[in-house]
């Protein structure tokens, strides 16, 4: 059988074995891998993110077409902010160019943009892109895709907890009525719903400060593919693994049934 034929047989019996009413309704990703990935090529890290890019706009488009929510994309870290300073403005030249070039991509697709994160320490022109391709995408509802820029779990919760101890000390709030929904509210996240399933690629299996709070019964699916190498067929196999699974939430299978 022809390679490309075979490839496209597996896809088509992957699609067949999705469950679409039981898809995740928040999908988290790590994208990890771009940098070997380019290493591997004999190139530069840059080379490893710029296609990296490749896979992001394939994984939002098939994630809206099977009719996923919610998309949330580790996009970059605060640690990512100590790696050498050429590859981070590399980092940041690249999600300025995607976001010009993909916004006809999220209005054909009826997508809306979001982001979380400490947007601020963004350059100015980056900040800029962003929240032109976020007014203009704000009416879109197939589904929401988050970038998490300049993004550290803890950091949030520090925030957090900032927040919710002056509105304490201000009399705004008591401490009483302090509950998962009061810190819900306080988060980057507050407007999206829990994460169901996270994605990490290239073999690590570590969460990396990612969205801490809000996978507390989030199914991990960790694969060896390198970022740049995820495709669609990858984004069917962790959707099977997931629907593969019971999720119980501290209840038994017995309760669940």
């Amino acid at each position: 059988m022809d390679k490309n034929l075979a490839i496209a047989q597996n896809k088509m019996n992957l699609i067949e074995s999705i469950d679409h009413t039981n898809l995740p309704k928040h999908l988290a990703i790590i994208m990890d891998g771009n940098g070997r990935w380019a290493k591997q090529q004999g190139f530069l890290r840059a080379f490893g993110h710029e296609n990296g890019t490749k896979s992001v706009k394939d994984i939002i488009k098939t994630s809206a077409k099977l009719g996923i929510e919610y998309l949330t994309l580790y996009a970059f870290s605060t640690e990512n902010w100590n790696r050498p300073k050429l590859e981070v403005q590399a980092l940041m030249k690249i999600l300025i160019n995607s976001l010009k070039k993909e916004l006809v991509t999220l209005q054909e697709n009826n997508i809306r943009l979001n982001a979380i994160g400490n947007l601020d320490k963004l350059p100015k022109t980056a900040q800029k892109e962003l929240l032109d391709v976020m007014e203009k995408t704000k009416n879109n509802t197939r589904l929401t895709l988050t970038l998490a820029l300049s993004y550290g779990s803890r950091e949030e919760l520090v925030n957090a907890v900032k927040s919710i101890s002056d509105k304490v000390k201000n009399n705004i709030i008591s401490i009483d009525t302090i509950d998962d929904s009061i810190i819900n509210e306080h988060l980057y996240t507050q407007n999206l719903p829990d994460v169901d399933l996270l994605i990490r690629t290239s073999g690590e299996h570590r969460i990396s400060n990612f969205l801490l709070w809000q996978i507390a019964y989030a199914e991990l699916y960790f694969t060896n593919v390198l970022w740049p190498d995820f495709k669609d067929q990858d984004l069917y196999e962790a959707i099977i693994s997931y629907q593969k699974r019971e999720r119980r939430f501290g209840k038994t299978s017995e309760q669940i049934k």
